[in-house]
C-alpha cells in the first residue's frame, strides 16, 4: 500500500531551497537571516504535522512563502500598541496614564538620539547631578527649597521613609492606610522601608490629640497620606496639614505628605472640587511632599520629592536613590512638561491631561455627532447607536467620587442574548488595527469621546469592524 503521507512529506522543500526563492529575498533583507530561518523551520514543521493529521498535499512554494511572511510580520509587531481610550477614564493606569504633548515627545526623542549632558556640568566641565535638569523648575513651581526625582511615587515614599525613619516610628492616621494600584499598601511600603507604623485614630475620625499622644522617643516623623481611589464620608474628622505641621514642629519632627496624584494648579477651573496642590501643601508647613509625575501633573512616570533642602540632601545620599533613579528620557519629558507650567494658561492648552480634563461637554458632543454616521454604518446589522450624555472620571486616584460631564456613543446589540453580544461587540472593537477601548454599562457598549482627538483615524478603520462583525 502506498503511504501517501510519507510521499507528501518527502515533497516538503528544504530550508535552503525556500531561502533561495525570489520571494524570500525581501524577507531576508527586512528581518535578517537568522529570524527568517527560524520561521521557515517552524512553518515546515507545522507542514509536516498538518500532512500527518490531514493527509493533504504540500502547499506550494508561494503559499509557504506567504505563510512565512505572515509569521514574521506577527513576530515583530510591537506588544505595546497605540489604542483609542474611550473608557471615560482620562488617566487610565492600564492604558498608560498621561499623554505627552508633541513638544514633550520631541524633547524625549532628542535625548534618545543624541548624547546629552545628563550628569555633566557644562560650565565647570565636571560631573553633574541629573536632578539639576528639573530641580529648578520644581522649586520654582512648588515653592520648595529643593527637589529630587525617582521612578514612581511608591518609590518616592519608600525612599523618604527609609532615609528619615529607618528603625523608628512614623505616625499615620488609620483612615489613611490606603492600598494603591497593584495591591501596594502603605503599611507594606513602610515595613519594607525599615520603619514602624504607628496607627492613630479610627477609620473615620482622627483628632489632633491622637497625634500628640502618640509622639515618643522612637518617633521619627508624622505622615499624612492622600486618600487614593476612595472617600470616607459621613461622621468623619481629620487633622489638616497646617495643624499637623504645628504638632510635628513642636516636637522637632518632619511632616511628610504623600499627595499621590499631586497637582500644581487648582482643579476648580475644570468645575471640580478643590484638590490641594503641591504648593499649598508646602505652604501649609509640610517638610516633604511626594507626588506622581504621570497623573495630574501630566508628565512621565516618576515620583517627585519636594521640600526642605536639608532633608532632600539626606534623601539624595541614600544608596537606594541610585537604584530608584530615572533615566534621561524621563528627565527630558519631565523638564519639558514642567516648562509648560510657567504659564497656567499655556499648561491647560498644551498639557494633554489638563486639556482633556478641561474639554467642554459641547465640544465632546460635536465630536460624537461627527463620528455617529460612520459608527452606525459599521454596526448597522448588529446594533443600534445613539449619542448619549455620560460622565467621565479623572482616574489614578484623583478625586475618585467626582466626575466630569461628557458625551459618548451608546452601542446596544439587538436580540435576546445582549450580555454575550455586547461582549462580542467590545471584542470586535478591541480587534481593530488601532484597538478601541470603551466600557460596558447596562448591556450597552459606551464609547465616551472625551479623549478622542483623532476623528479621522477612528472613522477610517471602522470598515474593518463591519467585516469582523
Amino acid at each position: 500500500m502506498v503511504n501517501r503521507t510519507a510521499i507528501a512529506r518527502r515533497a516538503i522543500p528544504s530550508v535552503d531551497r525556500l531561502l533561495n526563492l525570489a520571494a524570500f529575498a525581501t524577507l531576508l533583507e527586512r528581518y535578517g537571516r537568522l529570524p527568517v530561518i527560524d520561521v521557515v523551520r517552524a512553518v515546515l514543521a507545522d507542514e509536516r504535522t498538518r500532512l500527518g493529521e490531514q493527509g493533504t498535499e504540500v502547499r506550494g512554494d508561494d503559499a509557504l512563502a506567504e505563510c512565512c511572511a505572515e509569521h514574521l510580520a506577527r513576530s515583530v509587531k510591537p506588544s505595546l500598541q497605540r489604542v483609542f481610550n474611550l473608557t471615560g477614564t482620562v488617566l487610565h493606569t492600564n492604558l498608560g496614564r498621561a499623554l505627552f504633548s508633541r513638544a514633550v515627545a520631541n524633547a524625549v526623542a532628542e535625548s534618545m538620539t543624541h548624547p546629552t549632558n545628563l550628569e555633566l556640568d557644562l560650565e565647570s566641565g565636571k560631573r553633574g547631578e541629573r536632578d539639576s535638569h528639573v530641580e529648578s523648575w520644581l522649586t520654582r513651581l512648588t515653592g520648595a527649597e529643593a527637589a529630587t526625582v525617582v521612578n514612581n511615587n511608591a518609590a518616592a515614599v519608600y525612599l523618604v521613609l527609609n532615609t528619615l525613619a529607618a528603625r523608628k516610628e512614623v505616625i499615620v492616621s488609620r483612615g489613611e492606610l490606603v492600598e494603591i494600584g497593584g495591591a501596594f499598601r502603605i503599611p507594606d511600603i513602610m515595613s519594607r522601608a525599615g520603619c514602624r507604623l504607628r496607627e492613630v485614630g479610627t477609620t473615620n475620625r482622627t483628632h489632633p490629640r491622637d497625634y500628640t499622644e502618640a509622639i515618643g522617643k522612637r518617633t521619627a516623623a508624622i505622615m499624612k497620606v492622600h486618600a487614593s481611589n476612595y472617600a470616607i464620608q459621613g461622621f468623619t474628622a481629620s487633622v489638616s496639614e497646617e495643624e499637623l505641621a504645628d504638632i510635628a514642629h513642636a516636637s522637632s519632627l518632619p511632616l511628610i505628605v504623600d499627595l499621590g496624584s499631586g497637582t500644581l494648579i487648582d482643579l476648580e477651573a475644570f468645575g471640580l472640587p478643590h484638590e490641594r496642590t503641591v504648593p499649598e501643601m508646602l505652604a501649609a508647613g509640610a517638610d516633604i511632599v511626594t507626588f506622581s509625575g504621570d497623573k495630574l501633573l501630566g508628565g512621565p512616570q516618576s515620583g517627585i520629592i519636594a521640600g526642605r533642602a536639608d532633608l532632600i540632601a539626606r534623601i539624595r545620599r541614600n544608596p537606594m536613590k541610585r537604584a530608584l533613579r530615572v533615566d534621561k528620557m524621563t528627565l527630558a519629558a519631565l523638564e519639558a512638561t514642567l516648562r509648560l507650567y510657567a504659564d497656567p494658561a499655556i499648561a491647560v492648552r498644551e498639557v494633554p491631561t489638563l486639556r482633556l480634563l478641561a474639554r467642554p461637554r459641547a465640544d465632546i458632543e460635536a465630536t460624537a455627532q461627527r463620528v455617529l454616521s460612520a459608527v452606525v454604518a459599521a454596526v448597522r446589522a448588529h446594533a443600534d447607536v445613539a449619542v448619549v450624555p455620560c460622565m467621565s472620571q479623572i482616574g489614578s486616584g484623583a478625586l475618585p467620587v467626582d466626575a466630569l460631564p461628557s458625551a459618548g456613543l451608546a452601542i446596544g446589540p439587538r436580540g435576546k442574548r445582549r450580555s454575550s453580544a455586547v461582549q462580542s461587540l467590545a471584542a470586535a472593537f478591541r480587534a481593530l488595527p488601532v484597538p478601541v477601548l470603551g466600557r460596558i454599562q447596562d448591556n450597552v457598549l459606551l464609547l465616551d469621546l472625551r479623549c478622542l482627538d483623532d476623528d479621522t483615524g477612528f472613522v477610517t478603520q471602522l470598515s474593518a469592524l463591519s467585516i469582523a462583525l
